[in-house]
């Protein structure tokens, strides 16, 4: 299957740079599995669209601030002619590091993207915080007058690089004051104050993510008040977003692509609700790729201990007997790569943003809708001005 599969045309002018005023005020575009057609809506007709015994799945996850800029030192970085005047603070300058996953807390140890990645080292010295560009004393950076203090302890492939903290006394209270909210490459602005907020669903509870599940920005007390009224049932799980969620697929085939772990937990509430409406046949409304990525990751992780456990119920196609399938409380890493082929365990419907072309979220979504379908009603949203991306519109898939 090749990555141009998915492939469709949106003109910039599409993308959200802004999040709405009102977040209930999205539109919301309705599609139906069985025949593949749709409606326009608002999100504000969601709750309508759901059944009484619906069991919604939230991702609680919480955006910190993990884009960080400062100063390198220079010591580790590839060399300049020193007949370049520029050479000096060339190597010295700007530094960005988008933090994707805490590998271990002691020593603090990080996974993370950085640029310019080529010039930076193994042994690399990054200093954050501190002192303003500007200030007379800024180049003391390097003497460690700074809040953070990372040194490059390994190199990975485009970009990638794990760092180790210097211990400070609360690492994401000094984060939260040097670091800024991680936008997307697509949202061409400075994040501001006011992103800290809208960035975010008004559920998040669980610290860890550097992207928004961004499904539930729609989402108001009001509006999942109205949700459960309608005697919708509520479970929340946490995935924390990484590169898993935004990475490029570079591979021309599908197959050939893997994605990065990303933290998850289930709690065991949120695991029994879900086994308990699987089990009595109702329907698991998921809200984001990222909650469908933890449920379906989950399942398979059930599945897997059922067999080894010698559990005659287990077998290796999850569709044999669906309402067998369940999942286990507990936390882990998840890496579930979902594209068309893929059989579902749990997930029967779901409400999601419009991705970029050819991501693996687009692919998750083809794979629960149908390429085809799905392609169609993504060229109709073009056409109907809907809002694209992380602060844009959302279809309903059911």
């Amino acid at each position: 299957m090749l990555v141009s599969d998915f492939h469709y045309e949106l003109p910039p002018e599409t993308i959200a740079q802004e999040p709405l005023v009102d977040r209930a005020s999205s539109r919301l575009l309705h599609l139906a599995r069985n025949d593949g057609t749709w409606q326009d809506l608002k999100f504000l007709d969601f709750p309508d669209l759901l059944r009484p015994n619906d069991l919604l799945v939230l991702n609680n996850t919480r955006v910190f601030p993990a884009r960080l800029y400062g100063r390198r030192s220079g010591e580790r970085a590839q060399g300049l002619s020193r007949h370049n005047p520029a050479a000096r603070d060339f190597l010295r300058g700007r530094v960005e590091v988008l933090l994707t996953r805490q590998l271990s807390e002691e020593p603090n140890e990080w996974e993370c993207l950085v640029r310019p990645g080529r010039k930076i080292g193994v042994g690399e010295r990054l200093y954050f915080g501190g002192v303003r560009e500007g200030d007379p004393d800024f180049d003391a950076l390097s003497g460690g007058f700074a809040e953070l203090e990372a040194e490059v302890t390994a190199r990975g492939g485009f970009g990638e690089r794990q760092i180790r903290f210097r211990p400070v006394a609360d690492f994401f209270a000094s984060v939260d004051r040097v670091g800024h909210v991680p936008l997307p490459p697509y949202i061409d602005r400075e994040d501001r104050p006011a992103d800290r907020d809208r960035y975010q669903t008004v559920y998040a509870r669980a610290r860890g993510s550097v992207a928004a599940p961004t499904a539930g920005l729609h989402f108001t007390p009001e509006i999942l008040d109205r949700i459960r009224a309608r005697g919708v049932e509520i479970a929340e799980i946490t995935l924390h977003v990484g590169l898993g969620t935004f990475q490029p697929v570079r591979a021309e085939n599908v197959e050939d692509h893997k994605l990065h772990r990303e933290s998850y937990e289930i709690p065991a509430t949120a695991a029994n609700a879900i086994n308990a409406a699987r089990a009595s046949g109702r329907r698991v409304v998921a809200v984001g790729t990222t909650t469908v990525r933890t449920l379906e990751f989950a399942a398979a992780r059930a599945q897997s201990s059922d067999r080894k456990a010698g559990n005659n119920m287990a077998c290796d196609d999850p569709m044999a007997d669906r309402s067998d399938a369940r999942v286990e409380a507990g936390h882990g890493e998840a890496d579930i790569f979902i594209y068309p082929g893929y059989r579902f365990r749990i997930v029967d419907a779901l409400l999601t943003n419009f991705h970029l072309p050819q991501s693996t979220l687009l692919m998750l979504v083809c794979a629960l809708a149908g390429r085809d379908p799905v392609l169609r009603a993504y060229r109709h949203a073009v056409e109907a001005g809907y809002r694209f991306y992380s602060y844009g519109d959302c279809m309903f898939i059911e």
